[in-house]
């Protein structure tokens, strides 16, 4: 349908063109008549008469078609005459070419006196860019029947609609808001300034009272206020001819997207530090803060916890510290609305203790003016957690690193002592050199106990319960606690007869001993006297002690006193409670009497502390009296008693990362006779094994290694060969192993640093049995 119709325009267009020249269609026409009429050829007079009779149907046919067009304009015209004539607002009708074809009386009114033929020039000096927007709604008319526009003019505003009358004629209204920019002129007898603006923020209205207020009329908004981003409700400058001027800003959003801008004046008041009851009591901290930064109240919780005086008014950025950025800066991202309500922890920047204060900051509205409200809690006890956990975590890192420094130590201190026992075993006491291997041989010795010590101090130690003596732990450990304790401190040992054997991990008990006598020399200042006795008690009944029974048998008792500072009474009973401490920032972790009350606890023991402020403390531990059937020794006692071992027979695969310990460790055993296969690594020890004629009588192993460790290529070893037995050795604890150990059956361990004879007393031990 719309083909045809296009088709049929096509037709009228090229009509008028050819009605144009109609008179040469006439002419030609009549040349034809008159060759007919006297040409003296039959044949060609009926070529003419026939020429003739064509063109004059042509004509006729052509001023058909345009008399049709023609009349269809005129009933058009007369149909809009009738329709829009008497419209008070502008229409047109024009062609497809933009062409006017019609004007109403309004726009005969509006636009006659404008030079131009077609709508595009009729409206040339009424808004910006016509053809552009003309086009746009002509488009949209001829597609959808219809197209309306707002657009800004420089009278106002004009909404511009188009219907298509026809393919090919289309009608226009231009219905112009010029009394509503004014606000029916009621704004120019207003007394508030007022402004008109589009979205772009061109200035299209200002009322007298904005001018006079502003000395000239603006262009644009934003040489009007000081501030990019206007809200309505709140206050604003403006840039007046006499300088800045204060003021409340309203906007209403008017037709066309138009800013319709008002301004209210601000009366002077105090200087904003008045609160109303509600604020001062609210049992929250509060405080306002303007868009400067300076505070502007500041309840009484808030006063209480700041510390600040009645009449003190600290701006944000001398009131907290410690956001890693400016103050200031934050608080104008929150005022500024770039990020929304924050919260920070932060240092109050006052005199005395430290104190933190976790601080919420919003933004906030009062009589127009913008500014910060922050909310504040006591962070204080929360930051000192944070930074004992902190300081817990150092000391975790540092024996995680003390581990891994006594493992690499344990293997050089093996290469050197069993290379220092290989030599010996080729000198006699005659030769010079005997006492320089001697030497050697002790230092290493003490290297051993050394970090065997770092091991206790960093938690590491070996978790294996074992029936001690406390008065042999005591004398054992008297040189180190007399170090420890300094010159200024004395320390006094007072063992008690008869004192029964506990059944409790050495190395566990020597650091609880060591964390006892450590906290005795901090809590005193000046010299003073720390006392270790022991007593052997029986109790006939069962004894409650504070919050625990303790049950009715035999007991060593051990007690620490000392004549220091003493606990307070608030602190007394959560003083084995971690991260509790009366030592200042980072003089302790607040763990030490928690790993005592662990430890003791793991032991079957019991733990208690009687103080007093000024009148030091006393830590008294109880351990339950664990005779043994038969004397049990360890496997280091073992090795100290046999002072040499007959040569043996057997087959050891030993299996060690390390190149020197392996030499050493290979020699000492082909020197007691039994014959050894080495291998760098558990695969490498798997591999050897896959030889089912091959006979082996003991695994020696190393726990950690690359790749496979010994545990594991252990396991595996065993399925096929259920009967060998294992010694591990570790320059790790054997708390690394004890898990993996107890599912490997008639397996040992030896830690090193180890002699010749403790390895071969060991291998001896594990072929024998």
């Amino acid at each position: 349908m719309a083909k045809a119709s296009e088709i049929k325009q096509g037709m009228v267009e090229a009509a008028r063109d050819i009605g144009a020249k109609l008179w040469l269609l006439v002419a030609a026409a009549l040349g034809c008549v008159a060759v007919a009429v006297l040409a003296t050829d039959q044949g060609n007079r009926q070529t003419a008469a026939a020429a003739g009779i064509a063109l004059v149907t042509v004509v006729l046919l052509v001023r058909a078609l345009v008399y049709g067009a023609d009349r269809g304009d005129r009933l058009r015209a007369r149909s809009l005459q009738e329709l829009v004539g008497k419209d008070a607002t502008p229409c047109f009708s024009t062609d497809e070419l933009g062409q006017v074809l019609f004007m109403n009386t309004a726009a005969k009114e509006r636009f006659e006196g404008i030079e131009g033929s077609t709508l595009i020039a009729k409206l040339k000096d009424h808004f910006a860019s016509p053809a552009s927007v003309l086009f746009r709604l002509q488009s949209r008319a001829r597609s959808t029947g219809t197209g309306r526009e707002d657009v800004v003019t420089r009278r106002g505003h004009t909404r511009l609609s188009v219907h298509a009358l026809a393919p090919d004629r289309f009608l226009w209204r231009l219905e112009e808001f010029v009394d509503r920019s004014h606000a029916g002129r009621g704004a120019e007898m207003l007394s508030l300034p007022m402004m008109v603006a589009n979205k772009s923020g061109v200035v299209l209205f200002t009322n007298e009272a904005m001018r006079r207020l502003l000395g000239a009329r603006p262009k644009r908004v934003d040489r009007v206020f000081t501030v990019t981003t206007l809200r309505s409700g709140e206050e604003v400058e403006v840039a007046s001819v006499e300088g800045p001027v204060r003021a409340i800003l309203a906007e209403i959003t008017g037709a066309g997207e138009r800013r319709e801008i008002y301004l209210l004046p601000v009366r002077e008041r105090p200087d904003g530090t008045e609160m109303v009851a509600d604020f001062e009591n609210l049992p929250i901290a509060l405080i306002k803060f303007r868009a400067d930064g300076s505070m502007r109240s500041a309840n009484a919780y808030a006063r209480d916890l700041t510390r600040l005086s009645d009449d003190e008014m600290l701006p944000i950025h001398d009131l907290f510290e410690g956001l890693g950025r400016s103050v200031s800066d934050w608080m104008n991202d929150v005022l500024t609305e770039r990020v929304p309500g924050a919260s920070e922890m932060m240092r109050l920047h006052r005199d005395g203790p430290e104190q933190f204060a976790q601080v919420a900051l919003r933004r906030i509205v009062e009589n127009g003016r913008p500014g910060v409200l922050a909310i504040l809690q006591d962070a204080t006890a929360l930051k000192t957690l944070e930074a004992q956990f902190v300081q817990s975590q150092k000391m975790q890192a540092i024996g995680q690193l003390a581990g891994g420094i006594a493992h690499d130590f344990n293997n050089l201190l093996t290469a050197i002592s069993g290379h220092c026992d290989l030599l010996l075993l080729r000198h006699t006491q005659t030769d010079p050199e005997y006492a320089d291997l001697v030497q050697i041989h002790q230092n290493v010795n003490r290297a051993a106990s050394l970090v065997g010590q770092l091991l206790a101090f960093s938690r590491k130690q070996t978790l294996k319960p074992e029936h001690i003596d406390l008065q042999d732990v005591l004398s054992d450990l008297t040189h180190l606690l007399n170090r420890l304790v300094g010159e200024r401190v004395e320390l006094v040992l007072t063992h008690a007869p008869n004192l029964g054997m506990i059944r409790a991990d050495k190395r566990q008990l020597e650091q609880v001993l060591m964390n006892l006598v450590v906290n005795a020399r901090d809590a005193m200042s000046d010299n003073g006297l720390i006392r270790i006795e022991t007593e052997a008690v029986t109790l006939a009944h069962d004894m409650p002690r504070e919050r625990v029974l303790i049950p009715a048998g035999d007991y060593s008792v051990v007690r620490v006193l000392d004549e220091g500072c003493g606990i307070p009474a608030d602190l007394l009973q959560k003083i084995f409670e971690p991260f509790v401490t009366t030592k200042g920032v980072g003089k302790g972790t607040g763990l030490g009497l928690s790993t005592v009350y662990g430890i003791v606890k793991q032991s079957g023991g019991f733990v208690f502390v009687d103080s007093e402020v000024g009148q030091g403390a006393v830590f008294t531990l109880y351990f339950p009296v664990n005779e043994a059937d038969l004397p049990i020794a360890t496997l280091s006692q073992i090795a100290k008693t046999v002072q040499s071992a007959k040569a043996g027979e057997g087959v050891v695969l030993l299996v060690e990362d390390e190149a020197p310990v392996r030499a050493f460790a290979s020699r000492a055993l082909r020197l007691r006779g039994y014959t050894v296969l080495e291998a760098e690594n558990a695969e490498v020890a798997l591999k050897t094994l896959e030889d089912p004629t091959l006979e082996v009588d003991v695994f020696v192993t190393d726990v950690v290694m690359p790749g496979m460790d010994g545990p594991a290529w252990v396991r595996e070893a065993l399925k096929t060969r259920p009967d060998v037995r294992v010694v591990f050795v570790s320059g790790y604890a054997e708390d690394c192993l004890s898990e993996n150990q107890a599912r490997i059956p008639n397996s040992v361990f030896l830690a090193k640093p180890f002699s010749l004879n403790e390895l071969a007393t060991v291998v001896q031990d594990q072929i024998l049995h």
